[in-house]
């Protein structure tokens, strides 16, 4: 991001956090020079990032840090940068990060997913980088949006213990794999008219 109004400033004004994995959030210790930052996030991931990896407790040390704005998991925000975007959450099924207490004890907002609708034109993106589970709520969610962003993490189930590079399935780690029946290719199927793009690809899926 090019500095917004000064050598040590940033055009970045609202950070979403969807989870507390470290892969989506380490990012915000490079931009600490940057602080204070506005952080919406829910208050599973609020509490990961206070203890387990304490981000917004290390980051305090810079400026003020993160300021916390919470996701509630019902009903929609807006982000004063951003006024024409509404910003519905819902919670998916998928795995909290290894370090969390809630690893093996899913709580409703260690993961979300985003509807987000221009209300100028009433476009909307279903947004869900982390999916291991697609169930007719997020069905009847993903037909009623235009453009379709979805977990494309792994081609097969097992492709981390095939590669040798980890013990866990794509279900065990909150993926949908994308072959097979049931995968997220035949879930996508079912969705003609929208646009659709697989997101948050592992290195090890032998689609890229």
């Amino acid at each position: 991001m090019q500095p917004a109004r000064a050598l040590r400033d940033t055009g970045i004004n609202a950070i979403v956090l969807l989870d507390s994995q470290i892969d989506h959030t380490t990012g915000l210790l490079s931009l600490r020079e940057g602080c204070p930052h506005q952080v919406w996030c829910t208050d599973m991931v609020h509490q990961d990032l206070t203890t387990g990896f304490p981000l917004f407790n290390m980051l305090s040390h810079w400026n003020g840090g993160l300021q916390w704005n919470r996701i509630e998991l019902e009903g929609s925000f807006v982000i004063d940068a951003c006024p024409n975007l509404k910003f519905t959450p819902f919670p998916l099924r998928s795995a909290a990060p290894p370090y969390s207490p809630h690893r093996f004890d899913p709580h409703p907002g260690d993961n979300l997913g985003l509807m987000v609708e221009d209300t100028r034109t009433g476009g909307k993106l279903f947004y869900a980088p982390g999916l291991g589970q697609v169930d007719e709520k997020l069905l009847a969610m993903m037909h009623g949006a235009d453009c379709l962003l979805v977990d494309g993490t792994l081609w097969e189930d097992d492709e981390m213990q095939r590669r040798g590079v980890g013990t866990r399935t794509g279900r065990e780690m909150g993926h949908l794999a994308q072959n097979g029946p049931g995968g997220m290719l035949e879930v996508l199927d079912g969705f003609p008219r929208q646009r659709k793009v697989l997101i948050h690809i592992n290195n090890t899926n032998p689609i890229l």
